[in-house]
């Protein structure tokens, strides 16, 4: 199942570098099916409604010049539930992701 979440009222910031999704197998990067670019993950500081919490979004390309604590926008974000065997979570994937105009001022 996907979600969108509404991101108006969570605020984000870079946790540390992204990184390239990798095949578990052959360790090669993973691409996009739809676009043939490569996927990364995107480790981000989550706060609102009173908690915060890290997560990982994956992202269609390398999400540029976003330093450790960047203040982010995440854009379409979706939340996806899986299962493989007895195991299961919940993964995320955005459109993109960029520093906000406070941080990109600042």
């Amino acid at each position: 199942m996907r979600l969108p979440i509404d991101t108006l009222a969570i605020k984000f910031g870079v946790a540390r570098a992204s990184e390239p999704v990798v095949d578990f197998d052959t360790k090669a990067p993973r691409l996009d099916a739809a676009t043939n670019q490569p996927l990364f993950n995107s480790y981000l500081f989550v706060s609102g409604d009173g908690t915060s919490d890290t997560i990982t979004v994956k992202v269609v390309g390398e999400p540029k010049a976003l330093d450790v604590f960047t203040p982010v926008r995440v854009v379409g974000l979706v939340a996806s539930t899986w299962d493989i065997g007895d195991k299961h979570g919940v993964s995320f994937r955005a459109e993109r992701i960029e520093a906000t105009a406070k941080a990109a001022t600042a």
